[in-house]
């Protein structure tokens, strides 16, 4: 029996044909068909997460906690459909109610009034009649200086006067001698008008000696400081004891008042036109004065009166308004906010400001209707940290989103969220954690005990 051994020969393949002449391998041109395609999957599933993770409104799916599962009810925005389910917002109905227009300015509290006591009067202090820090009324007794050099000076400007009291009255009776004399053609007329210009200069000195009098009584009175204004008093600048003068610069105390107390307060030039409109027809514009942060109301007051010139230096015009101040809470130099209420809008739509977007396109928000988000743009009104007038572009009662916005899309589908439902979300993880915590805990525990009952 003859046996034909195959002889291995190489032919060239035809071009169209995939066939694999006999004799030759095909692993190597398989196995790159596999690896690129495993490299395209990987790259479709690449460019997959990239795409979603650039969709507004896009919630990765999260796996559930036992067995890598997603099972279980949905909750917070569509995790019950894995991660693509509606939007989580909180939504809020545009109102129609007035709007007040503030304008808000730096201030600092003033001294209604503010005066520096000084004695009027050189001499020795002798008693000090108040306490530093003490609220005093109008004429209060606050020192006095030694009295005794001013009643010695009454003493003798009394004298002087009962002198030429005396004298005067003599010559009078000696101007009616005459009188009766020249009538008689006893003696000359130049004899009576000499004791008629007598007479006249006595009633001068007369009435010198009584000025006198009247000066000796006042420096006396002056002896006796008393309190000019109600205020509080400052701190003692004198002590009993010394020798005080009337030319003294430093003053003997200082009183403040303080109710009512006013604040000097800055506004830009470009609001002096809706004061001075409002000054003008005689309204009283309310101020309300807050703390440095602004976070609590101090005082109520009003405006009572506008600096005559513009700083051209800062660009704004000086106001001063005016506070009963009766719980003392507003001090000099306090730096204090001012809100002036210059005019109150009616019948404005309002929304919160939070619910404002900004873009490309300008002012813009989102406006729920059902289960759907629309972009929608406005126009805006007086605005301030709380709520923001909209003057055209929605109505009152359109639904517009607050939280959450930063998610959405114009189209997206949302899911409003009832009150509450955030804080019991936040506590429900919090509860969950704290439980993940406490199996983790007891987990080492009984791998603990195991060691210890193999170490047995």
């Amino acid at each position: 029996m003859t046996t034909n051994t195959p002889t291995h020969e190489t032919h060239p393949i035809p071009a169209g044909h995939g066939a694999i002449p006999p004799g030759v391998s095909g692993k190597p041109r398989k196995r790159g068909w596999i690896w690129g395609f495993l490299l395209l999957v990987v790259a479709g599933v690449a460019g997959y997460s990239v795409y979603t993770a650039s969709i507004p409104g896009f919630i990765a799916p999260q796996q559930g906690k036992r067995g890598g599962k997603t099972g279980g009810a949905p909750s917070g925005g569509g995790r019950g459909r894995g991660g693509f389910g509606p939007v989580p917002i909180v939504a809020v109905k545009a109102l129609k109610t007035s709007v007040p227009v503030y304008l808000n300015g730096l201030g600092t509290v003033q001294a209604y009034y503010n005066v520096l006591v000084r004695s009027r009067v050189d001499g020795q202090m002798m008693a000090i009649h108040y306490t530093e820090g003490e609220f005093v009324k109008e004429g209060q007794l606050l020192a006095e200086i030694d009295p005794r050099p001013f009643q010695v000076q009454l003493a003798q400007a009394e004298g002087v006067h009962a002198r030429d009291s005396a004298n005067l009255a003599n010559a009078r009776l000696d101007l009616e001698r005459y009188r009766l004399l020249l009538v008689q053609d006893a003696i000359p007329k130049q004899q009576l008008d000499t004791q008629t210009a007598l007479v006249n200069q006595l009633e001068g000195s007369v009435k010198t000696d009584q000025a006198n009098i009247d000066n000796a009584k006042l420096q006396l009175t002056y002896a006796h400081i008393t309190a000019p204004i109600p205020g509080r008093v400052g701190l003692r600048l004198v002590d009993p004891g010394n020798i005080v003068r009337a030319a003294d610069p430093n003053g003997m105390l200082t009183i403040t008042q303080l109710q009512p107390i006013a604040v000097v307060f800055t506004l830009p030039e470009d609001n002096l036109p809706a004061v001075m409109n409002k000054l003008r027809k005689g309204v009283k514009l309310r101020t309300e004065a807050y703390n440095r942060d602004s976070s609590q109301r101090i005082a109520t007051g009003e405006l009572i009166t506008v600096d005559n010139t513009i700083d051209t230096s800062t660009g704004t015009s000086k106001m001063k308004a005016v506070f009963d101040n009766k719980d003392n809470a507003l001090y000099p130099n306090q730096f204090v906010n001012i809100r002036l209420l210059v005019d109150t809008l009616s019948g404005q739509t309002v929304i919160p400001t939070v619910a404002v977007q900004n873009g490309q396109q300008g002012s813009f928000v989102y406006v729920v209707d059902n289960d759907t988000v629309h972009m929608r743009t406005v126009s805006l009104g007086v605005a301030d940290q709380n709520q923001t007038v909209v003057t055209q572009g929605l109505d009152p009662g359109d639904q517009v989103a607050t939280d959450g916005a930063d998610r959405l899309s114009d189209g997206a589908q949302v899911r409003v969220r009832r009150p509450g439902e955030a804080a019991e979300e936040a506590a429900a993880d919090a509860a969950a954690l704290r439980g993940g915590r406490g199996r983790g805990r007891g987990a080492r525990g009984g791998r603990g005990g195991d060691g210890k009952g193999r170490k047995q």
